[in-house]
C-alpha cells in the first residue's frame, strides 16, 4: 500500500475537474479521476482514469469500491460533476429537472455515503463539494441549476457538522465564471428546453445573448480553480467557504446581506435588457 495520499475526482474529463487531476498528481498524489468521458481524462504517472456515471448508483459503488480495494484509504472526495439545465421553469421536462439533481446534487450524496465510513476509519478526510455562487444568487431560466447548488451547499454545511468529531470536513467552493464549455451548454439547454411556440422564447434569446457575450469576457482560468480546489482539500483549517476571487467573494456577500436589493437590481438589468431587445 502506497502512502501517498489518495484523492478521487469525479467530473475529471474536463474544466476544473481535468486541471485538478493534473494538479494533484504533479504534486504526488494518487488520483482517480471518474467521468463519463474515461477518455478524455488526463494520462499519467498517479493517475487512474475511471469510467463514472455519478447519475447510477452502481457506477458510484464500482468506483469507490476500486479506490478502497487498490489503496485501502481514500483521503479527499471532490465532488466537481455537475453541468447547468438551462430554460423556463415551466418548459422544462420534469425529467430533465431530475437529471440535474441527479447529476448535482444526488450524485455527491451517494459518493460521500460510500465513502465516509472509510474516512471515519482513517479519523480523517475531506469531502469538497464544488458548488457556485449561483448556490446564492440566481438568475431567470437557470432555476433548476441555482436550487441544486443551494441544495448542495445546505447539505455539506450540515454534514460538516455531522463529522468533524470523526476528523473529517465537508467544506464547499464557489466558483465565479470560469473559461469552459459550461456556458454555452446552459445555453444549448435553455433553447432545447423550450416548448414548441413558448411564451418564454423572447426571454431565452435576451439572457442567451448576454451569458454568449459574457463567456467571451471571462478571466478565471480552470487552472486557477484547480489550485483552489487544492487549498478546499489540503488547508490544515479549512474554511467552510472557498472563492477564486475577491469579485466572487464580494457578489456572495452582497446577496446574502441585501437579497432585496439584489433582487430589484437584476430584475431592473433585466427590464432594460429586454426594452434594448424590443428597439
Amino acid at each position: 500500500m502506497s502512502t501517498k495520499k489518495v484523492i478521487a475526482i469525479t467530473g475529471a474529463s474536463s474544466g476544473m475537474g481535468k486541471a485538478a487531476v493534473q494538479l494533484f498528481a504533479h504534486r504526488g498524489w494518487i488520483v482517480y479521476g471518474g467521468a463519463r468521458r474515461v477518455e478524455n481524462i488526463s494520462t499519467g504517472t498517479n493517475i487512474h482514469a475511471v469510467k463514472l456515471d455519478v447519475t447510477d448508483s452502481a457506477s458510484n459503488h464500482n468506483f469507490i469500491n476500486l479506490i478502497t480495494t487498490e489503496q485501502q484509504r481514500i483521503d479527499v472526495l471532490i465532488n466537481n460533476a455537475g453541468y447547468g439545465e438551462g430554460g423556463p421553469v415551466e418548459d422544462i421536462p420534469l425529467a430533465n429537472v431530475r437529471k440535474q439533481f441527479e447529476t448535482n446534487f444526488f450524485g455527491a450524496v451517494e459518493l460521500t455515503k460510500l465513502t465516509l465510513p472509510t474516512m471515519r476509519a482513517q479519523k480523517a478526510g475531506r469531502i469538497v463539494n464544488i458548488s457556485s455562487i449561483g448556490g446564492d444568487l440566481y438568475m431567470p431560466l437557470n432555476a433548476y441549476y441555482h436550487a441544486s447548488k443551494a441544495a448542495l451547499q445546505q447539505w455539506s454545511d450540515a454534514l460538516d457538522l455531522e463529522v468533524q468529531r470523526f476528523g473529517i470536513r465537508s467544506v464547499i467552493v464557489q466558483p465565479g465564471g470560469t473559461q469552459s464549455a459550461w456556458g454555452d451548454i446552459a445555453v444549448q439547454n435553455m433553447r432545447k428546453n423550450l416548448q414548441p411556440n413558448s411564451a418564454y422564447l423572447p426571454l431565452v434569446d435576451v439572457l442567451g445573448n448576454v451569458l454568449s457575450s459574457a463567456n467571451n469576457r471571462i478571466s478565471a482560468t480552470s487552472a486557477d480553480l484547480a489550485h483552489v480546489f487544492y487549498a478546499a482539500a489540503t488547508d490544515p483549517k479549512p474554511k467552510q467557504r472557498y472563492f477564486n476571487s475577491f469579485g466572487d467573494r464580494l457578489v456572495v456577500h452582497v446577496v446574502r446581506a441585501h437579497p432585496k436589493a439584489f433582487r430589484a437590481a437584476t430584475g431592473a438589468l433585466l427590464h432594460h435588457l429586454e426594452r434594448r431587445a424590443r428597439n
